[in-house]
């Protein structure tokens, strides 16, 4: 079995180490919600914790309610702004929103975790990271990309892969890189089925009700491994709730 040892940086930073999370709808709602945890145990493990920049250019709508983590006084308001003040006030952070799409332009973060539903969003963030990776000596070490953890579903299936940006140091025959989600399958993306819906339960015919959270859930998981076990022994899994099935995507 082959195993990834996780940056140094991540383990013992001295600032916190910076997240940005793209796309805050029904996957991301969720991990934003998992991230506040993972800061809070970290914390409470003498670590620094967590820095979340949220970017989301979407407003709530009616149909959100329910399946992502909305209330119906949100709905007009941006998704981004109204989940990151939530998260702030619940846990009395600091973490920052961006009514907007990520772009190059935006602050760079240790670890990127993109929600999104479409192919082009993530050919175009890969295409970012590879140009920066060379240039890593010009940032501070809160602004260097080292992950990419990337989140994708259909109706009651999705995949969690994470990946890294930049070669990592190793000890013991370690494995020094992760493929992405687009290096392992970029030419199998296609955008996931978000049809227009004008009520929840015209949504729920594109999508279960909890197959966001499930994966968010388990995918949040690999990065708790990352920082409790110093190391990941898998880098991404398959998910199927209609049987319910996970299958491990292996260091090789």
């Amino acid at each position: 079995m082959k195993i990834h040892y996780t940056e140094q940086y991540l383990l013992s930073p001295q600032h916190p180490v910076t997240v940005a999370l793209i796309g805050c709808g029904g996957t991301g709602s969720s991990v934003l919600t998992g991230l506040a945890r993972l800061d809070a145990a970290l914390i409470m493990l003498g670590h620094p914790g967590l820095f979340v920049a949220v970017y989301d250019p979407d407003i709530v709508e009616e149909h959100n309610i329910g399946r992502q983590m909305f209330s119906p006084s949100d709905v007009g308001h941006s998704k981004a702004a109204i989940l990151t003040s939530r998260i702030n006030r619940a846990y009395g952070l600091n973490w920052d929103s961006v009514p907007a799409k990520y772009c190059e332009q935006d602050d760079r973060m240790n670890i990127m975790i993109t929600c999104v539903d479409n192919a082009k969003t993530r050919m175009e963030i890969q295409e970012m990271l590879h140009s920066e990776s060379g240039n890593g000596y010009r940032y501070r070490p809160y602004q260097k990309h080292y992950y990419w953890l990337d989140f994708g579903n259909s109706k009651s299936s999705g995949q969690v892969v994470i990946g890294t940006v930049r070669e990592i140091e190793q000890q013991n025959g370690g494995k020094p890189t992760l493929p992405t989600i687009i290096e392992l399958y970029g030419k199998q993306l296609t955008d996931d089925p978000q049809e227009p819906s004008c009520s929840f339960a015209a949504s729920l015919q594109h999508q279960d009700l909890f197959i966001n959270s499930t994966l968010a859930n388990l995918g949040l998981n690999l990065l708790w491994s990352m920082f409790r076990d110093m190391k990941l022994t898998i880098h991404g899994f398959f998910l199927n709730l209609s049987p319910l099935q996970i299958n491990s995507i292996n260091i090789c």
